[in-house]
């Protein structure tokens, strides 16, 4: 509940906003109006608000907030106070879009002690928020680990829908600050159409090559009970496999991807890759890698192609939210340390706070061999088969990189 209070002691309360969808108790999407919450409820707690900031002669912009135990519907006598915020939080853009002001032109009015309506704004529009982060996170990490580098591309041809970033095409994201990116907000009619437009604005946008939660926060609102409405704190967790699981491209999307990297040399019978075998069907069949090590076999399509179209070195597919990098495959292999061979990398910046085995020691598999800290969390990093410790390079306090070999393990 976003209130404003003045020297003449004068406090209204601007809209409601739920933030029930959280992970790890920070806020994931934001929205207004609270869906499930009738007239009756939400004056209640609008006028708990008013009252909350008249008690302590509040001046200023300042954030309510409220805790609902929501197992019986979100009732008015199962609605507690939780704490004041007295600043502007995160998701005050929802509340601008729903009453139509700034918090800038609210406080500009009652300075002017000009008259600001104490009602909470139409309740038949409906308000979604989201936070878009360069992160990258799993069920296989366990906790979001973030994304640092430039950001060679960052766009979005989306309409009617607001962007407030701090950040531009080629800007650098690096560890040291509040992970955000951008936060997108859109106003529309309905639940169902606010849901479908935020969906498509994920959907249209290109975060590359820093892997972005664009796709989770797109599954998100695709789940079946957020659309219903039926939004607890625990969603996230309850879903949390699905929901961070990152999908493969569509075959459409493949078969697209390896026309642009193979390239369409015209229809020169002697150059063009027709797939052409005797005695034998058709086959033209393309293999793939991504940027996170996986591989797919496709068929290519017949695009219109100039002559002596040079294949693509690489190419990219934006679909779901998520952002894919492919290359046509070789035989050596993709390279590089992974679990697979033993290599245990640093899957983030930040700082060991324990170190637990050393060079030599037999491990199992699970076992903890380090824990790593960054952005407030702890990630613990285990063995992936049995073995013996080959390399070891965690000391702790020490400060490491994303994709530092911190051990390797040869199997037992």
């Amino acid at each position: 509940m976003q209130v404003f209070g003045d020297r003449h002691g004068n406090v209204v309360h601007l809209f409601e906003r739920d933030c029930s969808l959280q992970r790890r108790h920070q806020k994931v999407i934001e929205e207004a109006p609270a869906p499930g919450m009738d007239a009756a409820t939400r004056e209640a707690i609008c006028a708990a608000a008013v009252r909350a900031a008249k008690a302590v002669d509040y001046v200023g912009a300042g954030t309510i907030e409220f805790i609902a135990d929501a197992t019986e519907g979100l009732r008015a006598d199962r609605i507690w106070f939780m704490e004041m915020n007295t600043r502007l939080q995160v998701e005050h853009p929802v509340t601008e879009e729903i009453t139509g002001s700034g918090s800038g032109r609210v406080a500009t009015a009652r300075r002017e002690r000009r008259a600001l309506a104490q009602t909470p704004g139409r309740t038949d529009d409906h308000r979604l928020g989201d936070g878009s982060t360069a992160l990258c996170g799993g069920p296989d990490q366990g906790l979001p680990a973030q994304s640092i580098g430039t950001l060679d591309a960052f766009a979005s041809s989306a309409r009617r829908i607001r962007v407030d970033t701090g950040v531009e095409q080629g800007a650098r994201i690096t560890p040291f600050y509040d992970p955000m990116i951008a936060k997108l907000i859109v106003h529309r009619e309905d639940r169902a159409r606010a849901i479908a437009a935020l969906r498509d604005a994920l959907d249209d946008g290109v975060v590359a090559p820093l892997v972005s939660n664009a796709g989770f926060l797109w599954r998100v609102l695709g789940d079946a009970a957020f659309q219903q409405g039926d939004v607890d704190t625990g969603l996230i967790e309850r879903n949390i496999e699905t929901l961070c699981a990152r999908p493969e491209p569509s075959s459409e999307e493949l078969a697209r991807a390896a026309s642009r990297l193979i390239g369409t040399p015209g229809r020169n019978p002697w150059t063009s890759q027709s797939g052409l075998r005797l005695n034998a069907p058709t086959r033209r069949e393309a293999r793939l890698t991504d940027q996170f090590g996986r591989h797919y076999v496709t068929d290519w399509t017949d695009e219109p192609a100039l002559d002596d179209w040079p294949a693509d070195a690489e190419t990219s597919i934006d679909e779901g939210g998520e952002h894919f990098i492919l290359h046509i495959a070789r035989a050596q292999g993709t390279g590089g340390g992974g679990a697979a061979d033993g290599a245990i990398l640093s899957p983030m910046p930040g700082r060991i706070i324990a170190a637990n085995v050393k060079a030599g020691d037999s491990v199992s598999k699970g076992q903890k061999l380090l824990t790593l800290e960054a952005m407030k969390m702890e990630h613990s990093l285990l063995a992936p088969f049995d073995g013996v410790v080959k390399e070891y390079h965690a000391q702790e306090g020490g400060q490491v990189s994303e994709g530092m070999l911190l051990a390797r393990i040869e199997p037992a």
